[in-house]
């Protein structure tokens, strides 16, 4: 989503030896250890100490520790959580199914759906190792060529992940395939009724053009939906070692990743509120042409209705950003950075509306 740092973006960028010794908001240490003492015994030893990572615009993301080990503890944001969003349980459950792939996930060691015990449900998973790269002064000093191999390995990761087979994974009822687009369309158009604050030009007529115009499906696929490479973490070999942020995983239109990945290449010169990525820009990074042609190269798949796609996933992205800018003004954010989000969300509409009508 096209929101600011993100949970996954920053997992690996946590210091095990850089702890806050209170509480951290949502996050009840105490209870935390007596799960864990009973669900995974020996991965922890009190007392615990933890830290809120920098960013969680939308889901939080915790490192915890107890001075010999880290882990990651994620739950949902503090407040106004809609409906089908920030579903730990099943971010929990397709990290683990896809362990044994050729798609690189964490470590997963418990999930907890009981919301007495934190105030939300959770999980707890591997601190992976990495960098999540998500701005081009980043990857510069790598180089145009290394540049280009990171670039290069996010499209093949990309295709990886299109190419397992749910059904072999354990994952045939992880969604619902047929009819995924309309969905969609429709749950975003709730999800954006459930954060209306305020009149955004345009999204009424985005939404109208995407309902009517839904193209026939690709062949369905674990969708990750907020695939982007600071959600993707690399090694110093310029491997990808782990893919992050699982909150929107689902089965579906694969070509739902595809357009999105190409709605945050597009913005990766857009400043302001959306604080959008912008390795884009970055010497030797595939330009959007290359990433298409490279995705559809491995994957095999038709790429002709793009543009009904990138509609969807600027819209997606508005919504995504609208919710943040109302749990903002409710007071339900927790971090900085929050204050200009709400002025990303117009320039989103607008980018869509000439992406649909393009065609």
């Amino acid at each position: 989503m096209t929101q600011p740092p993100e949970q996954g973006d920053v997992t690996a960028g946590a210091s095990p030896a850089a702890y806050d010794t209170p509480d951290p908001p949502g996050l009840p240490l105490g209870a935390l250890a007596d799960f864990l003492e009973r669900e995974a015994p020996g991965l922890l030893t009190p007392p615990l100490t933890a830290r809120l990572i920098a960013g969680g615009k939308s889901n939080l993301t915790y490192a915890v520790g107890d001075g010999r080990r880290t882990v990651i503890v994620r739950r949902p944001p503090l407040g106004h959580v809609l409906a089908t969003a920030h579903d730990m349980v099943r971010e929990h459950r397709v990290i683990t199914a896809l362990r044994e792939t050729r798609v690189p996930v964490p470590e997963t060691y418990a999930v907890c759906a009981d919301e007495s015990v934190v105030g939300a449900p959770f999980y707890v998973m591997e601190l992976a190792p990495g960098t999540p790269y998500r701005l081009a002064a980043e990857l510069e000093p790598l180089g145009p060529e290394r540049t280009r191999a990171i670039s290069e390995r996010m499209v093949d990761t990309l295709v990886a992940l299109h190419d397992v087979d749910p059904d072999a994974v354990g994952l045939a009822d992880f969604g619902r395939p047929q009819g995924f687009l309309e969905r969609q369309v429709r749950r975003w158009k709730q999800q954006l009724d459930g954060s209306r604050s305020r009149a955004v030009a345009g999204i009424d007529e985005l939404h109208g053009w995407l309902a009517a115009n839904v193209p026939p499906e690709s062949p369905p696929a674990i969708v990750h939906g907020d695939f982007r490479l600071d959600n993707l973490l690399v090694d110093d070999k310029d491997r990808v070692v782990a893919v992050l942020d699982w909150e929107m995983a689902t089965l579906g239109d694969p070509l739902t990743d595809v357009g999105l990945l190409q709605v945050y290449q597009a913005l990766s010169g857009m400043g302001g509120g959306a604080g959008v990525s912008d390795v884009a820009l970055a010497p030797g990074w595939l330009a959007p042409d290359e990433i298409l042609e490279r995705y559809a190269a491995g994957s095999g798949r038709d790429l002709s209705h793009l543009s009904f796609h990138l509609g969807l996933a600027y819209f997606k992205l508005a919504v995504i950003l609208e919710g943040i800018h109302y749990r903002y003004t409710q007071g339900q954010t927790v971090g900085e950075g929050f204050a200009s989000i709400g002025t990303a969300v117009e320039p989103l509409v607008a980018a869509g509306l000439a992406s649909v009508k393009e065609q």
